[in-house]
């Protein structure tokens, strides 16, 4: 399957918003790849341009070997996902499904067997002849689906296709989609702001801001080492740890306190973020913590406590600034008591307080 380059592009609206500030990217063939952001990132319009929903104003994009800049949407073999799904309420599954292969002048029995098909392989056969009000939800993007499938793409364009299901079934239809895009081993794109899909799905992603890409690589490689305090603060389920200090001899001082640091190319004075996330600091001594190195563990006081499940998120205060940390459930200290804090060193990262650029 081809992949999707483009270069310097850029999106000025009539009313002078620069959603898209000359983004270079490039997509392989058959990567299952993430855009994620905050909303008005930029991230939708990109999708929809490359679509060829949405005319760029100065770049280029190309499909495979194909330059598809100035071509109309029906010309560049995508199919897109919408996040409300676009069915048609007159028309049965089957009709939709084939719908965009009738625009195309595919003849009526080669549009019946392609739907049939495409319809069979996501377990719609018996609701072929259903209409969309007829359907849940996750059927409805089941269709959706199929008829993106019929028309063989170059390349799945999603648009936050899975926000309109509930929590449950948006963890089986993340799995689903996932399978379907490795099985048919076509090129995807998929547009979220919820960065647990994003970690998820794909097999590289782009964090993008105000128009342009903040960081590109791997769910693996964004988590663990974001290049910015703006990834850093946006990737991960809880928020990470980044707190305003300046290297010392013996760690970094933040606020009066310091946190310990396993070594340091940042000079001594340097004015630092300290980033740490909640999953990599032990309370008490108990926790999932992972090399903590040596030195003594700064003391805080307890101020909340909130259960997520299997584990507590707990928010210290340690003098001047709140640190946040993870523990299992059941070990989870009570509002008020002190307790000592040990950051696990190798996981510490060191952001320049003035670029917000890792160290």
């Amino acid at each position: 399957m081809p992949g999707i380059t483009v270069a310097e592009l850029t999106k000025v609206f009539p009313n002078g918003v620069t959603a898209l500030d000359g983004l270079d990217l490039t997509i392989n063939d058959g990567e299952f790849f993430a855009l994620l952001g905050p909303s008005g990132c930029g991230k939708t319009t990109l999708l929809r341009t490359i679509a060829g929903l949405e005319a760029s104003t100065s770049g280029a994009i190309h499909i495979g070997e194909r330059n598809v800049t100035g071509l109309q949407p029906g010309d560049r073999n995508v199919a897109m996902v919408f996040q409300d799904y676009a069915l048609y309420p007159h028309m049965t599954v089957r009709d939709n499904i084939a719908y965009p292969l009738k625009i195309k002048h595919v003849g009526r029995a080669q549009r019946s067997a392609e739907a049939e098909s495409a319809g069979g392989n996501l377990s719609l056969g018996h609701l072929m002849d259903r209409r969309p009000a007829q359907l849940s939800g996750g059927q409805q993007q089941r269709v959706a689906l199929a008829r993106a499938i019929a028309t063989r793409p170059d390349a799945f364009l999603f648009d936050e296709p899975l926000s309109n299901l509930d929590a449950r079934l948006r963890l089986e239809a993340r799995t689903f989609l996932k399978q379907l895009q490795r099985d048919l081993a076509t090129t995807a794109i998929f547009v979220t702001h919820d960065q647990a899909e994003a970690l998820a799905l794909a097999d590289r992603m782009a964090v993008m801001e105000s128009g342009v890409i903040r960081q590109v690589g791997t769910p693996t490689e964004l988590f663990h080492r974001p290049a910015n305090v703006f990834v850093a603060g946006f990737i991960g389920s809880t928020p990470m740890n980044l707190l305003p200090g300046v290297v010392t001899a013996g760690g970094v001082d933040v606020g009066g306190t310091t946190m310990p640091l396993d070594g340091s190319a940042a000079a001594v004075g340097r004015e630092v973020i300290y980033g740490i996330r909640p999953e990599y600091i032990a309370i008490n001594g108990s926790g999932p913590i992972n090399g903590q190195g040596s030195g003594r563990c700064p003391e805080g006081i307890v101020s909340i406590t909130e259960n997520l499940g299997t584990e507590f998120l707990v928010t210290v205060d340690v003098g001047e600034v709140s640190v946040k940390a993870t523990i299992e459930e059941g070990n989870e200290p009570q509002p008020g008591t002190t307790v000592s804090l040990a950051p696990s060193v190798r996981r510490v990262l060191l952001y320049d307080r003035e670029s917000g650029v890792l160290v």
